[in-house]
């Protein structure tokens, strides 16, 4: 069973930055899927940013590609979004999520993900 837990979230004037950061424990399977999703109020959920445990692949939405930077940190444990020049249209509830054994042509898909952390309030306004 896969623990996630996130910090970071706040509130930030337009052209601003903000780091999430998503803490694993109870990890056991060598290769997965780590993803960033959020939500709006009245909107679907919808994908951020994800790599895979290789952290060899990166993968962006449109809306947030040359903004946003998914990373971690040496021991793997940590998973960070550092979000800059963030707009209105980012503000969201974000989650990080886990896909044990997660395949690269499910990576965006949220539906996929088994293990998500409680969600962090992002709002970017002024």
């Amino acid at each position: 069973q896969v623990h996630l837990v996130e910090s970071g979230g706040g509130l930030v004037q337009p052209g601003g930055s903000l780091r999430l950061s998503c803490t694993a424990s109870g990890r056991t399977r060598p290769n997965y899927n780590l993803g960033w999703f959020r939500q709006a109020p009245g909107r679907e959920r919808e994908f951020v940013a994800a790599m895979r445990s290789s952290g060899r692949t990166e993968l962006y939405a449109d809306s947030v590609k040359g903004r946003f930077t998914i990373s971690r940190d040496k021991t793997k444990t940590t998973l960070y979004l550092q979000m800059n020049n963030l707009k209105p249209d980012d503000t969201a509830v974000y989650y990080c999520a886990e896909d044990p054994g997660g395949i690269l042509s499910s990576i965006r898909v949220w539906q996929h993900y088994d293990y998500w952390g409680q969600g962090t309030q992002v709002t970017v306004s002024s």
